[in-house]
């Protein structure tokens, strides 16, 4: 706390706390929405706060789920999802940016992304304070990760991830008065994996009336798997681990052993098939935790949930990015220097039809790289078009844009990469800038305005300046270019499920 803070006090029904107060912004950071999810209740539903006595301090954001942050190539990925946050079991907790003396003001509810497994509420691009200071009641929370929260091991329950973001919605619904916010008008929203958990939240009978309005940015519904395909890891990690594929097993595994069996497992050629029975494997080994379905949170697959009417009355703005995969394949320098049957190769590990689909971005043409074809299909297998699908499948109010400003990192081919939206969505920019930082040296601080003002429009009732989104007309929303356009069927959907 600098010399220039002034301490906040609020009373929670679990008792009070205390955060702090600079420029008219109330900061309450780490703020537990659940009990601690360790011993015996590691792997149980979310459970209640327990009261305490005297004043929490709510200075500190506190500890996140236990990860390894790893050193990115030519990019400083750190500033996207935490450097890993500190050590500590009293992890589901939540931080609330307020203006001070607030009524009635819009929730805004964050879902942070990370694959399911890294990240926190506290990485630095998406600090609240932009959204506080231009009337929001701005809130981001952590979730259980990877084996904790997203593995069906048998006889748990499934989905407890997903479930620790229902808890904390609830408990906005519960509390967030006491900060000045409006229970009854609360938008929820993600990027990444975080938006995959939105989609999947608009799907979810369980979350129904939790939020009005979501913004899903570069994710959708169909990053799930059914249960029978996840327990396929389930029993490659026992495996790894020498443990019976039971809660007893998993818990009984220190913390470094575990993460270097699910590092293990992570890579390309561990021996585990995590394909459908249509040979699609849906997350193309961005990582192997994600949701399941067929359980209480998804009964159903979103896409079918959305067609028999789920979340119609919940706002929708969906979007991606451009040039989504450049993330993982340009500081990598694979999208320039894979050859044909490598590439080939890593997206035949997820697709039945990989070459076709390269094929339809160009592979083979003269001048065409064989990884900028891998790149731009991913892109559009990935993420673009499955976000299309979805729009197209949700029944409610839906607008659809596209992030096309193209960032000047790595010598100037980073582009419209994945979570770059990110320090212009929380007009965050200086937490992206530099000579590793994702949106280079002088990203466009009114592009930041424009959009950091869109969602708070948004947010604030629906307000948006472009038409709703339909299959039909397809109206996209270019957001640096401020421009609508009719945008044309993807080549991806030849080679997606319908």
């Amino acid at each position: 706390m600098s010399l220039a803070d002034q301490i906040a006090e609020r009373t929670l029904p679990a008792g009070r706390i205390r955060g702090t107060r600079s420029e008219g912004i109330m900061r309450f950071l780490g703020v537990p929405y659940a009990a601690p999810p360790v011993g015996e209740n590691r792997f149980k539903k979310p459970l209640p706060v327990e009261s305490w006595v005297g004043y929490r301090d709510a200075r500190d954001p506190g500890p996140s789920a236990p990860q390894v942050i790893r050193d990115f190539p030519r990019l400083d990925v750190k500033s996207l999802v935490g450097d890993g946050g500190e050590r500590g079991d009293d992890y589901l907790t939540l931080n609330i940016w307020a203006p001070h003396d607030a009524e009635g003001l819009p929730v805004m509810v964050f879902i942070h992304g990370g694959g399911y497994v890294v990240g926190n509420k506290d990485a630095p691009v998406h600090d609240g304070t932009s959204f506080a200071r231009n009337g929001v009641v701005s809130v981001a929370i952590n979730y259980r990760l990877h084996i904790d929260g997203f593995l069906p091991i048998p006889g748990i329950p499934t989905n407890l991830g997903l479930r620790d973001m229902i808890a904390a919605l609830e408990w906005v619904r519960s509390n967030i008065e006491i900060f000045g916010g409006d229970p009854a008008n609360v938008t929820v929203f993600g990027e990444s994996a975080g938006a995959m958990a939105v989609a999947n939240l608009i799907a979810s009978p369980l979350a129904v009336g939790l939020f009005q309005r979501a913004i899903v940015q570069s994710g959708h519904g169909s990053m799930v798997r059914p249960i029978p395909v996840a327990r396929r890891l389930v029993a490659k990690l026992a495996r790894i681990l020498r443990i019976p594929d039971t809660a007893e097993g998993f818990a009984s595994v220190p913390f470094e052993r575990a993460w270097k069996a699910m590092e293990k497992v992570s890579k390309p050629w561990p021996g585990i098939d995590l394909r459908d029975d249509s040979g699609l494997e849906p997350v193309y080994g961005i990582s192997r935790f994600i949701p399941v379905i067929g359980d209480d949170v998804l009964p159903d697959h979103p896409l079918k949930a959305l067609g028999k009417g789920a979340g119609k009355d919940v706002d929708l703005l969906i979007g991606t990015n451009a040039h989504e995969m450049n993330l993982y394949f340009v500081p990598t320098k694979v999208r320039d220097r894979i050859p044909a049957f490598l590439a080939g190769w890593m997206l035949g590990k997820s697709h039945p039809q990989a070459r076709k689909a390269m094929q339809a971005y160009g592979l083979g043409q003269k001048g065409r790289r064989p990884g900028q074809a891998m790149t731009d299909a991913m892109s559009d297998l990935v993420f673009r078009w499955p976000a299309r699908q979805f729009a197209a499948a949700h029944q409610g109010r839906t607008h659809m844009y596209e992030f096309e400003w193209h960032s000047p990192a790595c010598n100037g081919q980073l582009g419209a990469a994945h979570a770059m939206e990110m320090p212009f969505v929380f007009n965050t920019l200086a937490t992206a800038t530099g000579p590793k930082g994702i949106a280079g040296e002088d990203p466009p601080q009114d592009l930041a305005d424009r959009v950091h003002a869109t969602w708070i429009g948004f947010a604030r009732d629906g307000s948006l300046s472009w038409p709703e989104f339909d299959a039909e007309h397809r109206q996209v929303h270019l957001l640096a270019a401020d421009r609508t356009i009719s945008e044309p069927v993807m080549p991806a959907a030849d080679f997606l499920p319908r």
